[in-house]
């Protein structure tokens, strides 16, 4: 496999995401779809570092930061999701209109 496969897989996964996020009703769904993104450039930063600089760190180390920044990521939204969905009784985007005076 090459650097082009891996940037083909990354790509794919992404636009997959981006479509997910855009198309999905459900907030559950759309953070799947967010956390599809994030693995998307994870496998672009892997493949990265393995064929350009494979003696090096930094690819795999930016990769294990975002997959700490995404882990929080979904905690804090699944927190926002439960405190939600206690007051509004529903889980789909259209329907959070919280902000609205």
């Amino acid at each position: 496999m090459t650097l082009t496969h891996h940037l083909l897989l990354g790509a794919a996964l992404f636009l997959i995401g981006v479509f997910g996020a855009l198309t999905r009703r459900n907030i559950i769904g759309i953070l799947m779809s967010i956390e599809l993104m994030f693995n998307a450039a994870n496998i672009n930063l892997a493949a990265f570092n393995h064929f350009l600089h494979p003696e090096g760190v930094l690819g795999m180390t930016t990769a294990l930061f975002i997959i700490t920044v995404a882990a929080a990521e979904v905690v804090v939204g699944l927190a926002l999701v439960l405190a939600i969905y206690r007051n509004c009784e529903s889980v789909y985007a259209e329907d959070f209109n919280l902000l609205k005076g």
